[in-house]
């Protein structure tokens, strides 16, 4: 995270009153939320300050302190937010991409981007706990396809069991049996598309969709530059697969070689830009 922030040490030490309580981490003693406050008693010529213990692991108490930061302190820069969420994304991967947005301040979107860029240990998690702490399948149509092969091969078996094996609930369980003994397919129809669309490589647009609109009003993005980058990102913004399949059907035979050469090369030039700009942040 940034360092402190002497001018809003120098607010706090001229407040009135006793300063609030700062949180630490129980078992190392480190300063969870606070430091700010920590150095303005300091300057206050004070030796005590009121303290609220945290119990939990190290991990734990670094997601605290970005949602105590996020909601309390000073603002987060979004390189900060980025690295804040790479972290909870190492050490609490179950977690869904809202739940971390919500933690970091980042969009959901962004966090689904980071999580693609990471590690393939992720794509292992069967589950991912939301913002109200409840389990659900990451890929809801592969818990039920595993629950109608345990049916198919088990038929008499308890439907706690399949839910068991299959990472669902009872509910689903009897769900899938009843449609199996009804001959149908164990995947309702929206499933069926879901299935059908992962497969297609997913593009990251919904990082797009989500940040324009903060561009847009970011009076630091309102240069020459800042305004033609946001119409070239307004202009690629088509998160539709169907709006892009249509755009290739519209181009005539003898020019899809051209167009699909001219798509690389713009597509390069954006990847350039990327690195810059991660690298920028790193």
């Amino acid at each position: 995270m940034s360092g402190e922030d002497t001018e809003h040490v120098r607010l706090l030490a001229g407040l009135d009153g006793e300063l609030p309580p700062i949180v630490v981490h129980r078992r190392t003693m480190r300063v969870v939320d606070g430091m700010h406050r920590v150095r303005a008693a300091e300057s206050r010529g004070e030796e005590r300050i009121a303290v609220h213990l945290f119990d939990g692991t190290e991990e734990d108490a670094f997601v605290l302190a970005v949602r105590l930061n996020s909601a309390n302190g000073l603002p987060l820069s979004q390189a900060d937010r980025g690295r804040a969420a790479a972290r909870i994304l190492a050490s609490h991967p179950h977690w869904s991409d809202r739940r971390i947005a919500e933690v970091t301040g980042l969009a959901a979107g962004t966090v689904a981007a980071m999580r693609k860029r990471s590690t393939d240990r992720f794509d292992q998690l069967k589950k991912r706990v939301g913002r109200d702490g409840r389990a659900r399948p990451v890929d809801p149509a592969e818990g039920r396809i595993r629950a109608s092969e345990s049916l198919l091969a088990h038929p008499d078996s308890p439907l706690r069991e399949i839910a068991a094996a299959a990472g669902i609930s009872i509910a689903t369980a009897k769900d899938v049996r009843d449609r199996i003994h009804l001959g149908k397919d164990p995947l309702p129809a929206r499933l069926r598309h879901a299935a059908a669309e992962a497969a297609v490589p997913q593009t990251e647009m919904a990082v797009i969709e989500s940040e324009l609109p903060s561009m847009r009003k970011d009076p630091s993005m309102r240069t020459e530059a800042g305004r033609a980058l946001i119409q070239l990102l307004s202009a690629h913004s088509i998160g539709d697969r169907n709006k892009w399949r249509r755009l290739a059907g519209s181009v005539p035979g003898h020019r899809t070689g051209a167009v699909a050469q001219a798509a690389r090369a713009c597509a390069e030039q954006w990847l350039r830009l990327a690195s810059e700009l991660e690298e920028r942040n790193a």
